[in-house]
């Protein structure tokens, strides 16, 4: 614009230094000027206005593509539903209008429950949007609960994007609560416990780690605990042991302050289980042998030797087979005088094996022969014939033919009764009578 007004000054300039006789043409010149800068300007308008209409069409279909790429919010408040309440001036519901619009909200979650029953779930979150939507005017507190039940069977039903705009909305909520001077602290304890329910572990923790932080400050115990224990279930869904047991090591730690014996034991199984997961076998036996303990003061015998078997099985990852040893045979003993014969089997095969792999056959023989006796006495033929193939294979490491056959005879013998690996034992027998001078095959392997 400022190059066509220089371009303008020029020409008049130019023309006043025309003589006097040449004046009288100055209109007709004046208008010639005038036509030619608008046939100049002319196309560079339309030029201008023919891309601005093009940039407004574009913007246009992009807006378009996004509104079907983002749909609008399916939790944003609609006015237009017939359900809305219509007030006339700006107020607060009335109890009556309250009881009117939570029994329509009602009715419309038990026909997306129908929904949902029928195979719909398309149909039924439509029907649990609009609840959700309108469960925003009965107040926060109203719509959090429902956001919390809605999310869980959003989470249950696998409706990815469902759970996404119900965490967001829960985010939403909960940035308001923070806002406040002080925050509503039970709300946001049923903020974090909507986002447990949703499996949503990140805003969880972070929201139960400040919930616990401030019942620490105000003392409150049940609170502290409570959070605690919601923690130790969020971290253990995630497999996340390490997490899990710091706060379940702090919940023994209040259960003993307040002396609270049967929450103490639930935290030691705890313990124990998450230790024993995690691969930290000294942790595990601490707990494991405190719980024995606690278990051998209350007279549970019954409780003792699973234990017994998991301190076993700890203290041989350790390379301790000593301590492995005593503890399976523990095991055994106290399973038998309670006609355990299930843990008392499985106490003598460990303790078996164990004695094999520390090449002491003559123990692992006697062992052997013990579970013999365990199995019969709970009428376990399976049993009984497993263990003389294990007395079988023994016996031929130790170069012990004839005993190894006898075993193996027995254990054919109990094969047939329960048509069952006949064939194997057989093979087993003919291997292991084969002359010397001829060689041994490899026995054949069990089945």
């Amino acid at each position: 614009m400022g190059l066509r007004i220089a371009r303008r000054k020029f020409q008049i300039d130019s023309l006043k230094r025309l003589p006097y006789k040449y004046l009288s043409a100055l209109p007709l010149a004046i208008a010639l000027l005038g036509a030619l800068e608008f046939r100049s300007f002319a196309p560079q308008a339309a030029i201008a206005q023919e891309e601005e209409n093009q940039e407004q069409e574009e913007q246009e279909e992009e807006e378009q593509e996004e509104e079907e790429q983002f749909p609008p919010n399916p939790l944003e408040i609609d006015e237009s539903d017939p359900l809305f309440p219509q007030l006339i001036i700006d107020r607060p519901l009335s109890p009556q209008e309250r009881r009117v619009l939570a029994t329509a909200l009602d009715e419309l979650r038990v026909q997306a429950e129908q929904e949902l029953a029928a195979g719909n779930p398309a149909g039924a979150f439509e029907i649990l949007n609009r609840e959700l939507r309108l469960r925003r005017v009965l107040g926060v507190e109203e719509e959090v609960d429902s956001l919390s039940r809605v999310g869980e069977i959003a989470w249950r039903e696998n409706q990815t994007t469902e759970t996404r705009l119900i965490t967001e909305r829960l985010q939403q909520i909960e940035q308001e609560v923070q806002a406040e001077t002080p925050p509503d602290f039970d709300l946001l304890l049923r903020i974090a416990q909507a986002y447990q329910t949703m499996r949503a572990i990140d805003p969880a923790v972070t929201l139960y780690d400040q919930i616990l932080i401030r019942a620490r400050q105000q003392g409150d115990a049940a609170t502290e605990q409570d959070t605690l224990t919601a923690l130790g279930e969020l971290h253990l869904a995630w497999f996340d042991y390490t997490s899990a047991a710091v706060a379940y090591q702090e919940l023994l730690t209040l259960a003993r302050a307040r002396g609270d014996r049967p929450r103490e034991v639930e935290y030691l199984q705890q313990l124990a289980y998450i230790y024993q997961e995690n691969n930290q076998p000294e942790e595990a036996i601490a707990a494991q042998e405190e719980l024995v303990s606690v278990y051998q003061g209350r007279q549970e015998y019954a409780l003792i030797p699973p234990l017994k078997i998991a301190i076993a099985d700890s203290f041989r990852a350790l390379n301790r087979p000593d301590r492995a040893a005593t503890n399976y045979q523990e095991a055994f003993a106290v399973a038998r005088s309670g006609q355990q014969y299930a843990y008392a089997s499985e106490a003598l095969q460990k303790l078996a094996d164990l004695y094999r792999s520390l090449d002491r056959p003559d123990d692992a023989l006697v062992v052997y022969q013990l579970l013999i006796d365990v199995e019969q006495q709970s009428y376990n033929s399976y049993g009984i014939m497993q263990a003389y193939d294990e007395i079988g294979q023994l016996q031929l490491e130790r170069g012990n033919t004839n005993q190894a056959i006898a075993a193996f005879r027995r254990g054919l013998e109990l094969a047939r009764q329960l048509s069952y690996r006949e064939s194997y034992f057989t093979q087993q027998i003919e291997a292991a009578s084969q002359p010397p001078a001829q060689g041994n095959p490899e026995p054949a392997q069990p089945n």
